[in-house]
């Protein structure tokens, strides 16, 4: 056969396997954009973190409370299973002993040096100044308070201490350290004690004294804070009350109430109204933060007490730490069931707005209250 068109077909341009020639692309080189850093980032993540919590707990129900048969079936089960004691629990059952045994001792020891000690007189505690005898000063703290609060011959420690000038300045700032640590370990036993009346008012004039001097410039808000914190505990039992109850009507009207705002002013007022000095309301940022929170918690729990029939917090846990924080969350979980099926959908939302911005210590209550005003002030709410 004759295949010599086949062989010209094969040598031929139109069986070239090579690939037609591309353009060249022009090169333009760039770099991509930096990253932000790590700590953006992370303020970044830390300010919407929290705003992310709270539309979730918009739209989530409230937790149905435990069922209690489980739960009693659970005790039944630990109560008829005995566990044999190990050597771990007998040798901390030994330690036990010798430390009830020691403490005992130690309570004796006490009891024998409190016969042993009398009470100074108040000559005594200003020569104690005088001679910057700090041990003594944290020895009448302990055992007789009220003699550093007491005025004796037109002048009380504190007043003395501030009129020897710079030189027994830190003796007037353990003073006031003194009373603030006083005023922050009352026990609620102790607020109805006459007695205790008379040092509060003893001490608020103490205070004031101390801001009339001009010791806050070295103390910063501290001082401030507690004489607003003493005031309140003395006198302002209906101030409290009431303005807890006018924020509560304002979480009643939900985000047109402005709640936060309205607990705000309220704080901002009062202090202005009893320091009358704008330099140190600006240094209270802190501490006002701090009422507000417990002016929205007081009003939200007397909205729960009206509906459920349950008694308030009391006031004079009012800007002590997170006193009324702690009040707060037992009260909800101890009244769970009733708080799930009688109240409201708005107020059972606010509670819980309150109770997760309000928990833990790792932020400011500036940055707090903040969060609260977004959410109860400008949020989209319930």
């Amino acid at each position: 056969m004759n295949h010599v068109h086949y062989l010209d077909y094969l040598g031929s341009d139109q069986n070239s396997d090579r690939p037609a020639p591309r353009r060249r692309v022009s090169s333009d080189p760039c770099l991509p954009e930096r990253l932000p850093a790590t700590s953006f980032l992370e303020r970044e993540a830390e300010l919407v973190a929290p705003k992310a919590v709270l539309r979730q707990l918009r739209r989530s129900p409230t937790p149905s409370p435990p069922d209690s048969s489980g739960l009693e079936a659970e005790v039944e089960e630990t109560s008829g299973h005995q566990r044999r004691p190990s050597l771990t629990s007998l040798a901390s059952s030994t330690s036990s002993i010798k430390s009830f045994g020691s403490s005992f001792m130690q309570r004796r020891q006490d009891a024998k040096s409190q016969s042993s000690w009398k009470e100074p007189q108040p000559f005594e505690v200003l020569r104690a100044v005088e001679n910057k005898d700090i041990m003594y000063l944290m020895e009448v703290r302990d055992r007789a308070f009220h003699l550093l609060v007491r005025m004796s011959g037109g002048i009380t420690p504190l007043l003395h201490a501030m009129r020897l000038g710079n030189s027994h300045r830190d003796v007037a700032v353990i003073l006031l350290g003194a009373f603030s640590r006083w005023v922050n370990h009352l026990e609620d036993d102790q607020m109805d004690n006459p007695r205790t009346k008379t040092v509060l008012k003893a001490l608020r004039t103490n205070l004031k004294l101390a801001i009339d001097y001009g010791l806050t410039k070295t103390q910063g808000s501290d001082l401030t804070a507690s004489f607003l914190q003493t005031l309140i505990m003395s006198q302002g039992e209906v101030w409290v009350m009431g303005q807890a109850g006018n924020i509560g009507l304002a979480l009643r009207a939900g985000t047109e109430g402005h709640p936060v705002q309205t607990a705000d002013a309220a704080v901002r007022k009062f202090a202005t109204r009893e320091l009358g000095k704008a330099d140190l309301i600006a240094s209270l940022a802190d501490y006002i933060a701090n009422a507000t929170a417990d002016l929205l918690m007081l009003g939200a729990w007397m909205n729960v007490c009206e509906v459920l029939e349950l008694q308030p917090i009391p006031t004079y846990y009012f800007a002590r730490d997170d006193r009324v924080y702690k009040a707060f969350v037992e009260r909800i979980d101890e009244h769970k069931t009733a708080v799930s099926l009688k109240l409201s959908k708005r107020l059972k939302w606010q509670l819980r707005v309150l109770r997760t911005v309000l928990e833990g210590r790792t932020t400011t209550y500036r940055n707090k209250v903040e969060l609260l005003a977004g959410e109860l002030d400008e949020g989209e709410g319930v």
